[in-house]
């Protein structure tokens, strides 16, 4: 009797929302799946692509994976790893991102029907990390070296790199254009890790062919006073001079108070402040730097006086483009005139401004350093140039991943139905249910060229049909062969140069099988209300303030 009359115990607050169990690791499954489905259809060359509308009314139009997940704004907790992977895979490799969470849902999808029948979670999970290893070991074996070529070869190889990258986007129609001036743009800045090197700037107007590399910098005409228009806007071989100063007439700051005893001293005073500009301008000039660039304000007066003395001068230029002007004339950035000697002063062959389009632009090119380059992009509508700008990111993120880790495999699904059939074929020399989990691991796997299909509008099980007798061959042959995209058939894909770094593959695989092994360990969600007392004390205390001093109302 006593022990039915025990007190219930409350251990959470009222209101908490808890769910654990099957039930709960199912809904996560099914979170995961509805996320992968979203960009399912972006994938690949013939891969739709998604126009996203947000809360402050602007419109992005991607079939970037990582692009599309950063703008969904998902709030299901097991969901969001999806966003996490996505995001790792921009930031590591710069491209696969749709592949990785693609992977990802169609793991969980396989491990659904195990978790159904009361399969321990622990089980698949350790199965899946298996499978995993031995899938990047078979990536390693089959992937192609590019090392010890020549650089023509190399650099021909590489956009070749780039150019299956850029077929899945916008710009595919115009990829061998781009993926030579991807190449070009990373083998300038050579082994320099930093992106930022290479800038990209956007102009509307023209046709992507009026797309063009600077081998040097480019930037937007800044801001300008009167004057500007005197200035020669062309030298060759001009030294450089760039500073982080202010050339401009600054009254006193601070309300400082001056007191005269003769008016005469106001003069003085007032000359004072002339002469300190002059001397600053003076000694710029002295320096012979013909080219004055500066990250604050170079006013009317500077502008003018520039001009009288045939310098050019730019004020206002943005941080990162001072950089890249630094990295590649060798000029270093100054925070004062005085002392300005050749050592600190940068240089380039040819500096112009040129039209674009309705812009204007300052050119530096033929630099010494040649660790810097800009692409100009020009197109139709601006959320055309900025999906450019994005699919030339991944690009350019493969190619400087490609010259590190020179190893390449064959894209188009051919990688991935290769290592199916090896793990299918491992899975038969396992005794236990993980036969099964490997097997329904590789099965998972075929999801990219499956899907590479049903996005070209093809027989996805026709062509999986072929490709999976393909790879079955015992003298292993076959196994290069992937969808042909343009057919609806399969083809060598190495011969026909749709490859992919190794590394992409690899990191994509490590992430799904990681991001999928989370999911599955994760059994119970609990939900913690939100403190609506503490809230409501809060504005009942607000309200209560401004009680008790005013004077009465007059009767």
């Amino acid at each position: 009797m006593s022990n039915m009359m025990q007190p219930q115990i409350i251990l959470l607050k009222e209101g908490t929302d808890t769910s654990q169990g099957k039930a709960q690791l199912i809904s996560n499954i099914n979170a995961c799946t509805a996320v992968a489905d979203v960009v399912r259809t972006t994938l690949g060359p013939r891969g739709m692509d998604k126009l996203i509308h947000d809360d402050k009314g602007n419109t992005t139009i991607s079939n970037d994976g990582a692009t599309i997940m950063k703008l969904l704004d998902i709030v299901h907790p097991a969901a969001k790893i999806l966003v996490d992977i996505a995001k790792s895979q921009d930031s590591e490799v710069g491209d696969g991102t749709t592949t990785v969470v693609l992977l990802c849902g169609e793991f969980l999808k396989e491990a659904k029907p195990f978790i159904e029948d009361g399969v321990h979670p622990r089980n698949l999970i350790r199965s899946f990390r298996t499978a995993a290893d031995l899938a990047i070991e078979k990536i390693k074996d089959l992937a192609v070296s590019i090392e010890g070529k020549s650089m023509e070869e190399k650099k021909l190889l590489l956009a070749k790199c780039a150019s299956t990258t850029l077929s899945s986007k916008l710009i595919g129609g115009e990829k061998e254009f781009f993926s030579t001036m991807v190449v070009d743009a990373v083998t300038a800045i050579g082994n320099d890790d930093r992106l930022n090197l290479i800038g990209i700037k956007k102009v509307p107007g023209g046709t992507m062919r009026d797309s063009f590399l600077v081998n040097g910098v480019a930037f937007k005409k800044t801001f300008s006073y009167a004057g500007f228009e005197q200035q020669p806007k062309q030298f060759s071989n001009p030294k450089i001079l760039i500073l982080n100063i202010e050339l401009e007439l600054k009254s006193e700051k601070e309300n400082a108070e001056i007191r005269l005893s003769d008016p005469l001293q106001y003069q003085s005073i007032v000359d004072a402040e002339w002469n300190i500009i002059y001397d600053k301008l003076d000694k710029c000039a002295q320096s012979g730097a013909k080219i004055v660039l500066s990250r604050l304000a170079i006013g009317d007066l500077a502008t003018q006086y520039f001009a009288d003395r045939d310098i050019f001068c730019a004020g206002r230029v943005t941080e990162e483009d001072l950089q890249r002007v630094s990295a590649a004339t060798g000029a270093m950035v100054q925070t004062s005139v005085n002392n300005v000697i050749d050592e600190i002063l940068g240089t380039c062959e040819v500096f112009e401004e040129k039209q674009v389009g309705n812009e204007r632009f300052n050119i530096f090119s033929g630099c010494p350093s040649g660790l810097t380059a800009t692409i100009v992009l020009r197109g139709g509508a601006d959320q055309f140039i900025e999906e450019a700008e994005r699919s030339l990111h991944d690009a350019i993120m493969i190619v400087r991943r490609a010259m590190k880790n020179s190893t390449v495999v064959a894209g188009g699904g051919a990688i991935d139905m290769e290592i199916s059939r090896y793990l299918r074929q491992h899975a038969r020399t396992i005794a236990g249910k993980s036969q099964l989990f490997i097997n329904s691991y590789a099965k998972a796997l075929e999801v990219i060229p499956r899907q590479l299909c049903d996005n070209a509008g093809f027989d996805a099980t026709d062509v999986l049909n072929k490709l999976r007798q393909k790879h079955a061959l015992p003298s292993g042959e076959g196994s290069l062969y992937g969808v042909d995209i343009n057919t609806g058939g399969i083809v060598d894909s190495y011969a026909n140069f749709v490859w992919e770094p190794a590394v992409v593959k690899i990191n994509a695989i490590n992430a799904a099988t990681e991001a999928a092994c989370l999911v599955l360990s994760v059994d119970e969600t609990v939900k913690n209300p939100k403190s609506e007392s503490a809230q409501g004390d809060a504005a009942a205390s607000a309200m209560g303030r401004g009680r008790g001093r005013g004077r009465g109302m007059r009767r």
